[in-house]
């Protein structure tokens, strides 16, 4: 899947979507300050394991993520099932009745859309996980 970016917070990967130049990598690197894992930038491979979606490193640039206006950054990488879509776009309510649902791999996984421009964002992608994330 490309143009997306993926993150795994405590074994449960979050898969960031959004248009090029939303945020998506600055956001794997908060997430990767936070204690997180990263699965892939600006790409990722998934899979159907026994009715969850586990999302791997892609062959192309596995272990790189880009860090804007400083260049590439090589990181360990691993694999997570899916447990959250983070949905980076401007038009993100501001205070939803829970979350919505993305479907890959003809799976239902929850999604949240967040506002892409805030000095917070790790933190409120790590709260949605908690509170709506797959387990």
């Amino acid at each position: 899947m490309a143009n997306v970016s993926c993150v795994a917070m405590r074994g449960r990967g979050v898969l960031i979507t959004g248009e090029p130049g939303s945020g998506k990598s600055s956001l794997a690197l908060a997430l990767l300050d936070r204690g997180g894992e990263l699965v892939g930038d600006d790409g990722v491979a998934l899979e159907l394991v026994d009715g969850r979606v586990i999302a791997h490193p892609p062959e192309h640039t596995a272990g790189l993520i880009e860090i804007r206006n400083v260049g590439l950054l090589e990181v360990p990488v691993t694999s997570a099932p899916v447990a959250i879509v983070i949905a980076l776009t401007p038009d993100a309510e501001r205070l939803p009745l829970g979350a919505g649902q993305a479907m890959l791999l003809g799976q239902a996984v929850p999604q949240v859309a967040l506002y892409p421009d805030s000095p917070v964002l790790a933190l409120r992608a790590e709260a949605a996980l908690e509170i709506h994330g797959l387990g």
